[in-house]
């Protein structure tokens, strides 16, 4: 069990360790009160982590007194939603790297709303030009508004997913501020599985592959979810969303696939998803890498790993009401609008039947552009592939596919979802810093509410959805307003600008 101590003057004055900085620093498996910090050395040294909530007073410590080349510092006792400066190396006088630019933030406790951003990298790691381009725009975006943490989609590391793939095209391109700010949750690709012919069966079946060893993941349940007891598929809560991470390529059991719904992983997703929906809370979001609908560098017709997901497994997400399903492998972008109940090829899909809302969802004013809302059936899925933060694409003869509103493969990005409480919304970042699209969906909103006062009473009422806000009774544009209850019944209504949006409130004071 690793120790959190308060720092001593004797342990300031240690001697140093010629050791020199070789990866990360990059934070692992964040929680509201826990993080892991992970590094590799060119030598053999202690691993030490100082922290504190200023950069001037790093009052803290945690270290594993094994030396060693790969560092793995877990804190502890943590304060939620907190920012927290570190520093890492094997002693105080033998610091790595340290810094204003050296910080991580809790976690929120789980269920807790509040505003959250976590950005999404697909197909990233080929060292490209394309891929620093989406980096660098990704992170003037969030200069200002930064990310609570980000996710991979898979294919971290082309072409093999080796160890050195991963130094060169993953770890070296994202350490200046990315890796060691933000907690990273990660999903394997088939490149990260050894994809050569010869290795890749055998490595689907051990996952003795460079991926596993490179990342860790709550697998335990510490951030949130059912334990999975496996690196391969996880979930966490960041606030009040939840988030499945999946693996559709390896094998579990040495024998089933994600899209074999007796398998391992399938039943876990289960027992992960019931457990969620009895507490009645927040967004469900499951990302993995092979999409079920694509016609961009692959054919979700053709292929037949594909298909199976599509044919065999996203009826169970859709069951459970997951809202968001985010995927990488075909190197483009591709949206879908909210629907359910297409399993089949692209030409049995039919928009009257499978589109549960024919809303662009842009919520800018524009034609036929307001929100996806999810009433209390919480039914519909938006699906999204969004593998171009490295990886350049191509299309297919169909494309686009008939299930995507908006599709691209010219242009490389990133995706940044953006949560608060009830509102969703997911951008497409480009390498020219361009959001080419944009979504919006919410729950639990147009409400109508019967309230019961005294007269001469203060009521205060406030809108169920984010945004901004018309009153008819009022000139005030806050999302909550308080009134004097009037004798009989008053109806006050609160719209969006867009006329999309409408609660109602029936104040009723009794005889």
């Amino acid at each position: 069990m690793l120790a959190t101590v308060d720092v001593t003057a004797q342990e300031r004055s240690k001697p140093t360790v010629n050791a020199s900085l070789i990866r990360g620093p990059y934070l692992q498996v964040a929680t509201s009160n826990s993080i892991i910090i992970r590094w590799r050395t060119n030598t053999i040294t202690r691993s030490v982590v100082t922290y504190g909530t200023t950069v001037e007073n790093l009052d803290k410590k945690a270290e594993e007194p094994i030396r060693t080349f790969e560092h793995m510092v877990k804190l502890t006792g943590l304060s939620p939603h907190t920012k927290y400066y570190y520093s890492i190396g094997g002693g105080f006088a033998d610091t790595l790297q340290s810094g204003p630019d050296n910080f991580f933030v809790t976690l929120p406790e789980p269920g807790t709303e509040g505003a959250y951003r976590i950005g999404v990298f697909g197909d990233c790691g080929n060292n490209s030009t394309r891929q620093r381009d989406v980096r660098d725009q990704v992170e003037k975006y969030v200069a200002d508004k930064p990310m609570d943490a980000w996710i991979l989609l898979g294919d971290n590391a082309y072409t093999y997913g080796q160890d050195p793939e991963f130094q060169e095209k993953f770890f070296n391109i994202y350490k200046d501020n990315l890796l060691k700010k933000y907690p990273l949750y990660p999903s394997p690709g088939n490149h990260d599985y050894n994809d050569l012919y010869q290795f890749k069966a055998t490595a689907q079946t051990t996952h003795d592959i460079a991926y596993y060893k490179n990342f860790s993941m709550p697998t335990e349940g510490e951030a949130g979810g059912v334990p999975s007891h496996t690196q391969a598929f996880y979930s966490f809560d960041i606030g009040n969303i939840h988030f499945l991470s999946l693996d559709s390529y390896g094998k579990e059991d040495q024998a089933t696939r994600m899209y074999d719904t007796a398998g391992a992983q399938v039943q876990w997703i289960k027992k992960d998803l019931e457990a969620f929906k009895n507490q009645k809370r927040g967004w469900v979001i499951a990302y993995w890498h092979h999409p079920p609908y694509t016609m961009g560098s692959h054919n979700s017709d053709h292929e037949g790993d594909l298909v199976k997901i599509r044919e065999n497994f996203i009826q169970i997400l859709e069951r459970y009401g997951v809202d968001l399903i985010l995927c990488g492998h075909s190197h483009l972008y591709e949206r879908s609008r909210l629907m359910k109940g297409h399993y089949g090829m692209e030409n049995t899909f039919d928009s009257a039947k499978h589109v549960l809302n024919h809303s662009t969802a842009l919520y800018d004013g524009s034609a036929n552009s307001c929100p996806y809302i999810k009433d209390e059936n919480n039914q519909g899925t938006v699906y999204v592939v969004t593998g171009s933060a490295g990886a350049s694409g191509r299309s297919q003869p169909t494309y686009p596919h008939d299930a995507f509103y908006y599709s691209n493969f010219e242009i490389g990005g990133a995706s940044m979802l953006e949560v608060n409480g009830n509102r969703l919304e997911l951008k497409w970042i480009c390498a020219d810093g361009q959001i080419r699209d944009h979504f919006v969906m919410m729950k639990d909103v147009n409400k109508h509410n019967v309230i019961r006062a005294k007269k001469g009473e203060t009521v205060t009422l406030t809108a169920s959805f984010e945004g901004n806000y018309k009153w008819n009774k009022s000139s005030a544009t806050d999302r909550s307003i308080q009134v004097t209850a009037k004798a009989g019944k008053t109806v006050y209504e609160v719209t969006d600008p867009y006329s999309c949006l409408k609660d109602t409130f029936e104040v009723t004071v009794s005889k």
